[in-house]
């Protein structure tokens, strides 16, 4: 499911080895924010699956703490991609929440494509990652 670092490099290149090693431990964490965001994703469209908060809090709490680990790698891009969909998410909870209160199918619906946009881009980074490949970003 993850990216193979398992290659050595030629004796006597320990900065390369270091780097796989940095880079296998990066992807590991990658993987598990990622499944974590991936549970939350599913159980938002699952009635009655909403079990997720609490996961999706460690795998923010995860990301934030590790980024610093991922600066100057391709990983980098996923701890932003990660952070920014949790966050942009959120906010649009946030801000329709009240179609909630006004009726219960608006609510529904808005909270839906909320959660199908998050689940997307949860794949698209898994995917991404899994392939080596850093996200793509706006300037």
């Amino acid at each position: 499911m993850t990216q193979d670092f398992s290659q050595i490099p030629a004796p006597g290149s320990e900065p390369d080895r270091a780097l796989l090693e940095r880079l296998q431990a990066l992807n590991t964490v990658g993987t598990i924010s990622y499944v974590l965001h991936l549970i939350v994703a599913v159980g938002a469209l699952i009635p009655g699956g909403q079990f997720g908060p609490l996961l999706l809090l460690a795998a923010l709490v995860l990301d934030f703490v590790k980024r610093g680990d991922a600066q100057g790698t391709w990983h980098a891009s996923h701890f932003s991609w990660r952070i920014r969909t949790v966050i942009i998410a959120g906010l649009l909870y946030l801000a329709t929440a009240p179609l909630w209160l006004l009726l219960l199918l608006p609510g529904w619906v808005a909270w839906f494509c909320i959660s199908l946009w998050f689940l997307y881009r949860i794949v698209t980074g898994l995917v991404a990652m899994n392939k080596g490949l850093p996200m793509e970003t706006a300037a």
